[in-house]
């Protein structure tokens, strides 16, 4: 408990430093035209996650080397970029370089080459899209929360990783919450922040499917994962490149041009998926088939009600 007690001092006192550092560096994010924000924000606060990742790397020690090196890589170029915008070219390699290295410490035993070159897209693209998920107010430190909430209650049943390591980030994402899931926020996270978090979380539910031999546990990632997928299928309808920043997740309209709050919108997403993780949860133990039904009728009612919210939001505000 000690630990725990420390750690949140510390990433709560280094956070409120790093503040007046961005503020005298003028690391700040501009609202533009395809913002969900109105004021000028500090930018990168997610930074706390990378000071637990350090925080706890001095304490345990690098009980998971190649990752902890992918870690804290992948986090120190998103904190770069946040800083100055880098080039894809500096950017994107070594980000793939970070996740062979979660790849490597996570999975287990001699995997062919096409299992590697799927494990890479798809660990890839959900940091991705975990990062693009990051528009509003407390959408990331909410969402986190009830993931890494989830994985714990999980770690309980099938013990994974030490508990102190998912506990470690929930605390980093506490401190980031109560500066973020706000009506105006102090700061945004950053990619440093939701890159390194998603980050971690790919690595977590990595070690339960290769120890369960399980994909079922993707469910925890289920309603980012719905309005990720279902975007990029529209925004590839519409011929736009889907790696330029846009407006178009579900989420957004809900917000702008839609009625709902920042906060509203990040509650509602952590509630239906804290409902989903919590089913995941209980059928643990349950047979093939009870599993892949709640996985069917799950993905299902979150791909109905995004078409059916979206259609109705074109009709009703002229989007197209």
């Amino acid at each position: 408990m000690t630990y725990y007690f420390v750690l949140f001092l510390l990433v709560f006192a280094l956070l409120l430093l790093y503040f007046r550092l961005a503020d005298k560096f003028n690391i700040i994010d501009k609202p533009n035209e395809r913002s969900s924000h109105s004021k000028i924000t500090i930018r990168g606060g997610g930074v706390a996650y990378l000071i637990a990742g350090i925080a706890f790397v001095l304490y345990t020690g690098f009980t998971f080397p190649w990752f902890w090196t992918g870690f804290f890589i992948i986090a120190a170029l998103s904190f770069v970029d946040d800083i100055k915008t880098l080039s894809s070219k500096v950017r994107l390699p070594l980000q793939l370089l970070a996740v062979l290295m979660l790849l490597y410490q996570g999975m287990q035993g001699d995997q062919s080459i096409l299992i590697w070159f799927v494990a890479l897209i798809i660990a890839t693209g959900i940091i991705n899209a975990y990062n693009f998920m990051d528009g509003i107010n407390g959408i990331t430190a909410g969402y986190s929360f009830v993931v890494l909430s989830s994985l714990l209650m999980l770690n309980q049943k099938m013990s994974f990783v030490d508990d102190a390591f998912i506990i470690t980030f929930i605390i980093a994402d506490v401190v980031f919450a109560f500066f973020n899931f706000r009506k105006k926020a102090k700061c945004f996270a950053g990619d440093v922040g939701s890159v390194s978090i998603a980050f971690v979380i790919v690595f977590l539910l990595l070690k339960v499917i290769m120890q369960t031999g399980n994909i079922f546990y993707i469910l925890f990632l289920a309603v980012y994962g719905v309005d990720s997928v279902l975007t990029i299928i529209y925004r590839l309808k519409k011929r736009e490149n889907i790696f330029e920043a846009h407006r178009s997740h579900l989420y957004q309209w809900l917000v702008k041009p839609g009625p709902f709050t920042h906060l509203q919108i990040a509650g509602i997403y952590m509630l239906i998926q804290a409902i989903i993780s919590l089913g995941v949860i209980l059928l643990a133990d349950a047979s093939m088939v009870t599993q892949l039904l709640f996985s069917a009728v799950s993905l299902l009612v979150l791909a109905v009600v995004y078409i059916s919210i979206k259609l109705n939001y074109k009709t009703k505000y002229g989007l197209v």
